[in-house]
């Protein structure tokens, strides 16, 4: 896999209370717009200056095969918010099954819109047992917010 088909999985940990105006757009564009949000993002330059912006708003880092499938089977919602499932995936695109489309998305070939009608933000819950650290400092200060790199693993999956 390439620089340019590497895979971020950004959640958004931090409410919409006082925030400046051109993060909260830039949020919004992200199309993370709520607490507890998350998406799978394509990395690219445009992108990675919109994520710099509002790093101290949001978790990112690179999401491993397993975590990207229970993130589409179990919060991947579909139009009537039903639950994504095998028969919808093999029907609306040309996967076979959801682990099939999790691996191709783990390596960078497709991406989540190549499902006709798979919503794009996935919502997720507080993670069981809470954040270890403050939400207002950065990862490097004793806090959450920032790139995790793996670790967004272990988050994600208390969150799913």
């Amino acid at each position: 896999m390439s620089e340019t088909d590497k895979i971020m999985l950004a959640i958004r940990v931090r409410g919409g209370v006082r925030v400046r105006p051109e993060i909260e757009d830039t949020l919004d564009k992200l199309l993370l717009g709520r607490l507890h949000q998350a998406r799978l993002l394509k990395v690219s330059p445009s992108l990675q200056g919109m994520i710099t912006k509002a790093k101290d708003y949001i978790i990112w880092g690179e999401p491993t095969g397993e975590v990207i499938e229970k993130l589409l089977s179990k919060r991947g919602r579909v139009p009537g918010n039903e639950r994504l499932t095998d028969s919808y995936v093999k029907k609306n695109s040309k996967y076979s099954s959801v682990k099939a489309l999790a691996k191709a998305i783990t390596s960078g070939e497709a991406d989540v819109r190549d499902v006709d009608g798979l919503k794009p933000v996935f919502r997720l819950t507080p993670p069981t047992g809470g954040y270890k650290g403050k939400k207002k400092l950065g990862i490097g200060m004793g806090g959450i917010t920032g790139y995790r790199g793996e670790d967004i693993n272990g988050l994600a999956l208390r969150m799913i």
